[in-house]
């Protein structure tokens, strides 16, 4: 008897101090609006309001003008999957330096753009989206620059809107191979919900660690672990979980790979070379995730299919070139956007 009652105790105390530490650590999370509320943008938001698919919608958007002696050339910046506009903050610095007005869309259901109870997401959605901002900012023609997601949208904006787009700079953009085709097993929008509703500040870093930085880390980082964990872990955590998985669904079942060869506009690939990404390589088999993911020969293979590309590769970088070496990126692209 006495065993048994020591054993419960045991469990008990073991039960209690679990608990604590699992609240201690949630309560260092931050909680942000559903539209990243309380977050702070390095330069001043404003919105463009419009409607789309018979709902009322607002994309919020940095218009951050020169520094310098203007160019009279607009860059826009298009984030990616776990990305916001903020995460531009040094390339927004360097390019308005150089003399761009920079333009940076947060897209439709993501970071302080509007968060739809149902939309149905597709890249020529999120790419007309944007050309109505801007439309409305009086921008008839731009580089875009796009990472990641991010990447695959700017692809999509150039093949629709050629003329009004000067060049494409692509950054480790993902899209570059078909994940289905090569075996990744489909999964459902709710499997993926179920799985967004996980998400954790730890699980985040993890992963950006392993795959946006190469294996590195520096404490500049965690702003954007807290940026996304934070938006996760606020009020509106369901209904930003529920349009994660529905742009989860797109970017799987969307490859932008079979139509960059129809590309007619200069395009430049700005690629970390030790980058692994490949949405689905979690529930991937063995074999397959084996395949999947290499931008050191993904990097080359699209270049091939882009008349007339330009590759970059960074050596050793992981998928977030612009963040893991901000001075040797920004150098990189403003010289490629100055190439003629």
């Amino acid at each position: 008897m006495l065993r048994s009652e020591l054993s419960r105790l045991a469990f008990a105390c073991a039960f209690i101090v679990t608990a604590t530490t699992a609240a201690a650590a949630d309560a260092s999370t931050s909680r942000y609006g559903e539209n990243l509320e309380g977050f702070k943008y390095p330069y001043p938001l404003h919105y463009f309001a419009f409607e789309s698919q018979g709902t009322q919608l607002q994309m919020g958007y940095m218009d951050v003008p020169p520094t310098a002696n203007a160019n009279g050339r607009t860059a826009v910046l298009m984030h990616g999957k776990n990305f916001c506009g903020a995460t531009w903050e040094d390339s927004i610095k360097s390019l308005s330096a150089g003399g761009y007005r920079v333009v940076v869309p947060d897209q439709i259901g993501f970071c302080t753009s509007t968060k739809p109870d149902h939309y149905q997401y597709s890249f020529h959605q999120l790419a007309d989206n944007t050309h109505g901002l801007l439309a409305s900012l009086g921008i008839k023609n731009a580089d875009i620059i796009g990472h990641s997601t991010g990447g695959m949208l700017a692809a999509r904006y150039a093949l629709s809107y050629p003329e009004q787009t000067a060049k494409l700079v692509m950054v480790n953009p993902i899209g570059l191979e078909d994940w289905k085709a090569k075996g990744v097993p489909w999964r459902s929008v709710d499997q993926w919900y179920q799985r967004e509703m996980k998400l954790n500040a730890d699980g985040i870093r993890k992963y950006e660690q392993a795959t946006y930085y190469a294996g590195h880390w520096k404490t500049e980082y965690e702003r954007w672990v807290d940026m996304l964990a934070g938006l996760n872990a606020g009020a509106g955590h369901q209904k930003v979980a529920w349009n994660s998985a529905l742009i989860y669904d797109m970017i799987f079942t969307q490859p932008v790979v079979y139509e960059l060869p129809s590309l007619k506009v200069p395009t430049v690939l700005l690629i970390g070379d030790a980058d692994t990404t490949a949405i689905g390589s979690d529930i991937a088999p063995p074999e397959v995730k084996a395949r999947i993911g290499h931008y050191n020969v993904l990097g080359k293979e699209t270049a091939k299919l882009i008349p007339g590309a330009r590759l970059v590769e960074f050596p050793g970088k992981g998928h977030a070139p612009q963040m893991e070496d901000p001075v040797l990126f920004n150098k990189t692209l403003l010289t490629e956007l100055d190439r003629n």
